[in-house]
């Protein structure tokens, strides 16, 4: 820390620095939720669930009853109290948790029950209001969505899937919603790599394809939209986490149509990616590094060699990522 504080004072540091926190774990991180800069959420394998009140100081366990075996891929909290996690697995180990008081106790509130399921992530526009994206079954997506908090989640139709064609549960950000209708999730595979977008909370979906590589793995792994219309789409394939090509693509129109960056990519595959309205920024992150997009997407800069899977910015303009081996950072 002194050493970054004495770049700074001489003008030297790099614009964008992760600082790094210990989070007493050595789970593998792929879900975080980033309520301001003080209480922050984040979850992954081995059933590990934290939480921080006091902006990355100290992190706090808070293990789901007989959830040891789960691995959390996503997690959606509201503030210190309200947070939702989603377990992601085959079959029955795709649940969704709900805790209100903090994490001291945790209702079961949904488990998967197709065998051939598989959840991928889910998002939420308010505390009561979300939706969650399953991998097909029976050659359509699954669609489950709550408009009680959770107590109820109903399945709903859900748009067709080519053949071989899925989502990817990096880093529960291959769904996003926005305003108060609109949503968008991304696939991936040997079948496409497309984005659905709706404007009614799931009722009616339209897909669009985009120039994102894709086969068994590889496509699109994470989705971001500044406004309604300017979205990215960012993947590649994880099997290959330094390969640049084809790992990015932009819409302007709301998702109806994407094409590659006009200027340089990430350097490589990339898990999440996230738009900073206080800083004006697009960051993306992945196994092999950090990127930064300051003109929409069309030119990256790398700005870190370390791994992250996943990454949230706050409403308050805090930007958090974890990764493997219980890594947590904070941009500054």
């Amino acid at each position: 820390m002194k050493a970054l504080a004495a770049l700074l004072l001489a003008g030297l540091a790099p614009a964008q620095t992760w600082i790094a926190h210990s989070s007493g774990v050595n789970a593998s991180l792929r879900g975080v939720s980033a309520v301001n800069a003080q209480v922050v959420w984040a979850s992954g394998t081995a059933g590990t669930v934290l939480v921080t009140t006091n902006g990355g100081t100290t992190w706090r366990a808070m293990p789901v009853p007989d959830a040891g075996q789960l691995d959390f891929r996503d997690v959606e909290a509201f503030d210190d109290r309200i947070a939702y996690l989603l377990a992601s697995g085959p079959g029955e180990k795709s649940r969704i948790y709900k805790t209100s008081d903090g994490g001291r106790n945790w209702t079961l509130q949904f488990t998967n029950p197709d065998s051939k399921g598989f959840f991928d992530a889910f998002a939420f526009w308010d505390a009561r209001h979300g939706m969650l994206l399953g991998d097909p079954v029976d050659g359509e997506f699954v669609i489950l969505t709550t408009g009680d908090g959770g107590t109820h989640w109903q399945r709903q139709h859900g748009p067709p899937a080519l053949p071989k064609e899925g989502a990817f549960a990096a880093s529960g950000t291959s769904l996003i919603v926005q305003g108060k209708n609109e949503c968008w999730f991304a696939t991936g595979g040997e079948g496409a790599a497309r984005v659905f977008r709706s404007a009614d909370r799931g009722r009616a979906w339209m897909a669009a394809a985009t120039p994102v590589r894709n086969d068994a793995t590889a496509g699109i792994f994470s989705l971001a939209f500044r406004g309604q219309r300017h979205g990215i789409a960012a993947g590649g394939d994880y099997a290959k986490p330094g390969e640049t090509a084809r790992n990015l693509a932009i819409t302007s129109d709301g998702g109806r149509t994407w094409h590659e960056p006009r200027g340089t990519h990430p350097a490589g595959y990339r898990s999440a990616i996230v738009f900073s309205a206080s800083r004006g920024e697009w960051i993306a992150v992945g196994p092999s590094g950090s990127d930064i997009s300051t003109d929409d997407g069309e030119n990256w800069k790398a700005i870190d060699r370390g791994a992250f899977n996943a990454l949230s910015v706050a409403r308050d303009g805090s930007l958090w990522a974890v990764g493997p081996d219980g890594r947590i950072a904070e941009l500054h």
